[in-house]
């Protein structure tokens, strides 16, 4: 073992002494020489998304101390910035997730920021709205959004409400990087600086504000107290549980049931180790209570309620849809229902990002709007929002998602919002029941008008130093020897999203990609297909987004079937 993780090892046996459990845990792994590399053979990066990583001891992981320093370099970085500074804060219902959000609290407050801190849990999108409601000039949401629940994490916000830009995220990371882990730290005794004003337990008015602005992003208004809908929700033992039911109630959905073994916070997820609303074992509980109540629907957010997902009725069955299908039908719903009440923008405005499905972007051509495509992530299309703020035309912004679950209706909040998404597909499942339609009927509908699209996505894991190691070798292969044919289909277009170059293959033609520089490649194969590939910017993993287009669905089907295949060839070498 190297001598400079035996020596860190030592110094945090010596001085992580504030939390027990991290002793604890040193002690046990003492003489396990793997056990200690892979807590200490790197420091948890701070990346775009800020801070994630497993709970325990150790530089590359989520505990009290690794938490102080990662603030302590945003508390220099916003000192370096502004004379006056506030930051909002809030947190999630995981392992130790009020606690990091209290040393955070500490932490601001000891390097003279003002600290707006939620009282109780509260989901993602309400943390993005307190960050501009409070006029903030950053915000700290204490989350592992739908990992597992060994981890956690935090989210680092700007002023403007969005998760941190790459250059600003850059400049903090400077600031950690220049920071003593253990005496490098400035901080507050939390009650005296309450006492003092320094931090600051936001108000039930500021939820309340927040909940009357996803009321007003209802298209149809009462048509859920007109048309009976009888919902089950999961808010995963997560943030959700108060806000979304609160929100149905107010638009009139009639029965409501509440999965009573993830109703309540538990950081633990006992029936649910994966509290993603991708994966349909999170609604197995929802499905046991379905077969006596037959719901029209099955809701699902996830722990900070940024994420929603459904399963519907079809074929005697419940039917998990993906996030491309919810969202090609709120786009499709949101415009056509604005069109036909005359509220539908002038120039109106649809984001979605690279790896989201282009049945999108036919929908939003149908209806005259403008799609701008940002790289993955929703701060891209947070960023959007913004640009449009400043060119006075904020209205303009219609709808934004990303396939992984998060949408966005209106400009009040910066990031995906699981509040509104849960109450605009409780909307639209009501409005298209008042028509006699199910919402699977719909999307099929869609797919005879603009053709038929299938999407999958492939994982691969790459734990601890040498799976990082081998992604880092995976990527730089592709992007040096790019395949020139995917699943018996020629690779077309080959864009890399890094050197920020696209090049046509067949002509030899190459253009600039206007975006900021981003680990991606991207093949765009013969007859529409596409083969998109990036690490994870929160997990140690590869994702692969595999897109087939047919002129029906067996088509699709069995093009998704091939490209599935060669795509796990690609990442197994």
């Amino acid at each position: 073992m190297e001598q400079r993780i035996l020596d860190s090892y030592r110094l945090w046996r010596e001085n992580a002494v504030e939390d027990p459990d991290l002793q604890q845990e040193l002690g046990r792994i003492e003489g396990r020489e793997e056990e200690i590399a892979d807590r200490f053979y790197r420091e948890l990066e701070f990346g775009t998304g800020g801070l994630r990583g497993v709970i325990g001891a150790g530089e590359n992981r989520m505990n009290i101390y690794t938490v102080r320093r990662a603030t302590q370099g945003l508390a220099n970085y916003l000192r370096e910035k502004y004379s006056q500074a506030s930051a909002a804060v809030s947190y999630d219902s995981r392992i130790k997730s009020a606690l990091f959000a209290r040393e955070a609290a500490r932490v601001l407050a000891g390097n003279g920021i003002t600290v707006y801190l939620f009282p109780e849990l509260m989901p993602t999108p309400v943390l993005s709205y307190a960050v501009r409601s409070c006029r903030c000039q950053a915000g700290i949401m204490v989350t592992a959004s739908h990992n597992p629940s060994k981890y956690n994490g935090y989210k680092c916000y700007g002023a403007d409400g969005c998760q941190m830009t790459d250059h600003d995220a850059g400049e903090v990371t400077d600031h950690i990087r220049r920071i003593d882990l253990f005496s490098g730290v400035k901080t507050a005794d939390f009650d005296a600086a309450k006492a003092e004003g320094r931090i600051r337990f936001i108000d039930d008015s500021l939820t309340e504000d927040f909940l009357r602005q996803v009321e007003a992003q209802q298209v149809t208004p009462g048509i859920c107290r007109e048309t009976p809908l009888n919902v089950i929700y999961t808010p995963l033992n997560g943030t959700g549980n108060k806000p979304v039911r609160e929100i149905l109630r107010r638009i009139g959905v009639q029965t409501l049931e509440v999965v009573p073994e993830q109703e309540k916070p538990d950081g633990s997820f006992p029936t649910c180790p994966y509290p993603n609303p991708e994966i349909r074992q999170v609604f197995e509980c929802a499905l046991k209570m379905a077969e006596s109540s037959h719901p029209d629907l099955l809701l699902a957010t996830d722990p900070d309620c940024d994420r929603m997902g459904i399963a519907v009725p079809c074929d005697g069955e419940y039917r998990l849809m993906t996030g491309n299908e919810v969202g090609c039908l709120l786009l499709n719903y949101l415009l056509s229902r604005r069109k036909a009440a005359g509220t539908l923008p002038d120039h109106p405005v649809v984001v979605k990002t690279i790896v989201t499905s282009d049945l999108s972007a036919r929908i939003a051509e149908k209806y005259g709007c403008e799609v701008r495509e940002v790289l993955t992530g929703f701060k891209y299309i947070g960023e959007q929002i913004g640009l449009l703020e400043k060119e006075g035309r904020p209205e303009r912004y219609v709808f934004g998602f990303e396939e992984s679950y998060g949408y966005l209706a209106g400009s009040y909040v910066r990031d995906k919002d699981g509040v509104v998404a849960s109450m605009l597909v409780c909307e639209m499942a009501a409005y298209y029941k008042s028509q006699g339609k199910t919402l699977p009927a719909v999307l099929e509908e869609l797919y005879r008008e603009h053709g038929v699209f299938r999407h999958s996505l492939i994982n691969k894991a790459f734990e601890g130093a040498q799976g990082m190691a081998a992604m880092q070798r995976l990527m730089s292969s592709l992007r040096d020897n790019p395949p020139k044919e995917i699943a018996g289909l020629r690779v077309v277009r080959f864009a890399d999203y890094l050197n920020s170059r696209e090049t046509d293959l067949a002509s030899g033609a190459t253009t600039d990609i206007d975006l900021p520089p981003s680990n991606v490649l991207s093949f765009g194969l013969e007859g529409g297909a596409g083969f998109i590939i990036r690490p994870s910017g929160t997990e140690p993993k590869i994702k692969t987004y595999l897109t087939a287009a047919g002129q029906d669905a067996a088509a699709a089907q069995e093009l998704t079937a091939r490209l599935t295949e060669a795509g796990n060839a690609l990442l197994n070498g």
